[in-house]
Order: C-alpha cells, then sequence, then structure tokens
C-alpha cells in the first residue's frame, strides 16, 4: 500500500501547552495548515507533548517534523494504542535542531488509534517547543 497522510480532518489533536495561552497565534491546529508562516509553540515545561486520535485504525511508518532552530527537541519519543488500551512505546527519535524539514524517520510499523509525541528534552532553556509542521504518513486500515 502506498503511504499517505494520516491527518484528516476528523483527527483530534491534543497539545500539552500552548505559549500564553494563545491558540490563536500558536495552537494546535498550525500543525498541520500548510503554512510556512505559522506553528505550534508550546510554552515552558519540562516535557511537551502532542496527541492524535485517530478516527480509524492506522499503520504509521514515517514521522515528518519541521522545527524553529533553538526551540526544538532532542529526544522525541513516540508511544501508541488502540482504542481503550494504554500507550506503549514504538519509538526514539533524535532530531537535528534545525530549521529543515526533517523527513527521514522510519518508525517501526504499528497499528494504533492513538498515537502521542513526547518532546522530552528542549534546546531552548525555557523547554519551550516550536512545530511548524508536522507530519504523520502510514496506511489506514
Amino acid at each position: 500500500m502506498p503511504v499517505e497522510p494520516l491527518v484528516c480532518a476528523r483527527t483530534a489533536t491534543r497539545v500539552s501547552s500552548v505559549l500564553n495561552r494563545d491558540v490563536k497565534q500558536f495552537g494546535k491546529q498550525h500543525l498541520f495548515d500548510g503554512s510556512e508562516d505559522t506553528c505550534w509553540n508550546s510554552d515552558q515545561g519540562t516535557s511537551q507533548w502532542v496527541t492524535l486520535d485517530f478516527p480509524q485504525p492506522v499503520k504509521v511508518s514515517q514521522l515528518h517534523i519541521q522545527f524553529q532552530g533553538g526551540f526544538s527537541s532532542r529526544l522525541c519519543t513516540l508511544e501508541g494504542c488502540r482504542t481503550g488500551e494504554e500507550l506503549v512505546k514504538i519509538s526514539e527519535l533524535y532530531p537535528q535542531d534545525s530549521n529543515a524539514m526533517q523527513i527521514s524517520f522510519q518508525v517501526e510499523e504499528t497499528v494504533l488509534d492513538k498515537l502521542r509525541i513526547t518532546f522530552g528534552s528542549s534546546t531552548d532553556f525555557f523547554g519551550r517547543v516550536v512545530v511548524y509542521h508536522l507530519g504523520v504518513l502510514g496506511e489506514r486500515l
């Protein structure tokens, strides 16, 4: 099966925080809007995250992410589960502190309904994370 974007209008997205609670300017909707001028900007804290609840089971195979340099994460932990189950660790990724789109993350293919990406070690002193683009690719089941 071809790899396709898995996030759609029916995917429920939650984030750990938004800078100054300014969801209009820095909210989760900007993770997927395709604009280079908008972003999700977390508030400060030690562990920021994004959770995606897919409307149907999916098999995730790739993660594409674009941070703002200086506000990236040294460690991304991917956890997933089926509906009604507890999250389990799928993979750990080590992105670069860069503005570039990072598309080389190959994820161990796992069938899931929920995916959580935890940004565990921010390059920002205050723990903020800025993401301009988040792409989750794989197969809808």
